[in-house]
């Protein structure tokens, strides 16, 4: 089959994921009211009521990591750093005092407690917070995850045996990273899947090309290296996806795929597993 063009290859590109409406309740946002509740409730904000409000309801401390501007990655990286572990319940159920102490302390949690629970919010707030807002870049975090389910599918169907999220080797004991590894990753990979799909944009798809051009270049002769790579996010940067479709048009990657053309993805993977000896 004839490699696309780069203007043909990009007018199959499309959004991975949903539109999220912020105003449609979810999982998490659902929690992070009835913690926010909580806290208003609590008849005196100070180190022994906010320990004693961790210990009755571990799984929410998040929410007080979100008073003082902290994000869960950012709160376990303060978990860790002061209190030698990033679990968050387990710590409300060893130590919520420590945890109170140390939000209170780094962050200076209960003056912001106290100012923001009982505050009346504008909409221009409400706009402010949200710019900075995690509760509804579920779909935009998973938008690979949900790349990496549809070849895993794929892989089943066609009945392989196959590894998820793992390295391979290649000429000269070099290794790459890669989404999907047939029939397992290490020595033994005979093919690999690069999945890059993203509706935002950031230096995380410069990250995602640098991956496909090591995958490509410590490739053994006789491994098959594929890359699904779709999202709108590619739009605003299309020097950095013209830099993965001059791979494929050099040959230096066998195939490149978005989701509208999973199908021939599918085609593709089959014939190399057979010319692999990994189907009969």
């Amino acid at each position: 089959m004839a490699i696309p063009t780069y203007d043909q290859y990009l007018a199959t590109l499309g959004r991975v994921t949903k539109h999220v409406d912020p105003l449609v309740p979810t999982t998490e946002s659902a929690e992070i009211t009835k913690a926010a509740q909580s806290l208003a409730l609590l008849p005196v904000v100070n180190l022994a009521s906010v320990a004693a409000w961790i210990t009755a309801h571990p799984t929410w401390v998040p929410a007080l990591g979100l008073v003082v501007g902290l994000g869960q990655e950012k709160l376990k990286n303060a978990l860790r750093e002061h209190l030698g572990s990033q679990g968050w319940i387990r710590l409300a159920q060893t130590n919520a005092s420590g945890i109170a102490q140390m939000l209170d302390t780094e962050f200076d949690l209960i003056a912001s407690l106290q100012t923001q629970r009982l505050r009346q919010y504008s909409f221009a707030d409400v706009l402010v917070a949200r710019a900075g807002s995690r509760v509804t870049a579920t779909s935009a975090t998973t938008a690979g995850r949900l790349v990496e389910d549809a070849l895993e599918a794929i892989a089943v169907t066609l009945g392989l045996k196959y590894a998820v999220r793992t390295r391979f080797e290649g000429r000269n004991s070099q290794t790459a990273p890669c989404d999907l590894a047939v029939p397992s990753g290490g020595a033994t990979a005979e093919i690999v899947v690069a999945a890059k799909a993203f509706d935002s944009t950031g230096s995380k798809l410069s990250d995602a090309v640098r991956e496909v051009e090591e995958m490509a270049s410590v490739r053994k002769p006789t491994q098959f290296v594929f890359a699904v790579v779709d999202g709108i996010g590619w739009l605003s940067r299309q020097a950095d996806l013209r830099k993965i479709h001059a791979l494929w048009a050099s040959d230096q990657i066998d195939g490149m795929y978005t989701l509208a053309t999973l199908g021939q993805f599918q085609t593709d993977l089959e014939d190399a597993a057979r010319r692999r000896r990994l189907l009969p």
